[in-house]
């Protein structure tokens, strides 16, 4: 028996995921009459993360629909911003340590693993602590066991934190968390902090934080305008 073909397009914002033959408008793909769409779809490279709506000869249709012979399928990106199930708090992989650094700068709540521990485990982290999995490993946001996740598709970090705030709205709160482990900044006196400064640090500055989690200390340093930039960009776009 021959297998049904079903005629399949791809909206524009899709097409770094799927084969040349599928980027210009329809085209024809046979199925194996009893995989779902959700699977079908992913087969042809695009994640379910990344996919909003998903149309059925023009019918909206969930990801375990199976399509049946002749069915014109199209399959649209994520509409932004995007709802989440819960608050929008993130997991990222190894390779997007910079990021994390800038989310939690904006008072994100961004855990970062910065050893490479695998794809089952960071998928596993994602499900139990309900973090939206962000990474450029299309093979880790096709894995079932997901909260959420979704496809950083820059290589280029400002580029990066813009995508993810423009699709996920998270509410911003600058100078809040530890940059170095995601814990929360509380205000604290020269005094408090004095064993852990320099002599010219202490001479030169006098507001200081220190993180609750992991005891870093923080102060208006070197970095600082640099920092600032990156804080008022955000917050004139997204705060």
């Amino acid at each position: 028996m021959d297998r049904p073909e079903i005629v399949i397009s791809f909206s524009p914002d899709l097409h770094v995921f799927v084969g040349r033959a599928h980027r210009d408008g329809e085209s024809a793909v046979r199925t194996d009459g009893a995989s779902s769409l959700g699977h079908v779809v992913e087969s042809l490279g695009v994640p379910l993360t990344e996919v909003g709506e998903l149309t059925v000869d023009a019918v909206e249709a969930r990801p375990s629909h199976v399509p049946a012979a002749g069915e014109r399928i199209a399959v649209r990106g994520v509409t932004r911003p995007q709802r989440l199930p819960g608050p929008a708090r993130f997991l990222l992989d190894v390779h997007l340590g910079t990021l994390a650094r800038r989310l939690r700068l904006l008072g994100v709540d961004a855990a970062y693993e910065n050893l490479d521990i695998g794809d089952a485990a960071l998928a596993a982290r994602s499900a139990a602590e309900e973090r939206v999995m962000l990474s450029r490993d299309r093979g880790l946001l096709h894995r079932r066991e997901l909260w959420a996740g979704a496809y950083v598709y820059s290589h280029r970090p400002e580029e990066q934190l813009t995508d993810v705030l423009s699709r996920f709205t998270p509410p911003l709160a600058p100078w809040t968390r530890c940059t170095a482990c995601n814990g929360e900044l509380r205000a604290a006196t020269k005094e408090s902090v004095h064993t852990a400064l320099r002599d010219g640090t202490e001479r030169t500055y006098d507001v200081y934080a220190r993180c609750t989690a992991c005891d870093q200390v923080y102060w208006r340093g070197a970095h600082h305008a640099r920092l600032t930039a990156i804080v008022d960009d955000a917050m004139r776009a997204f705060g």
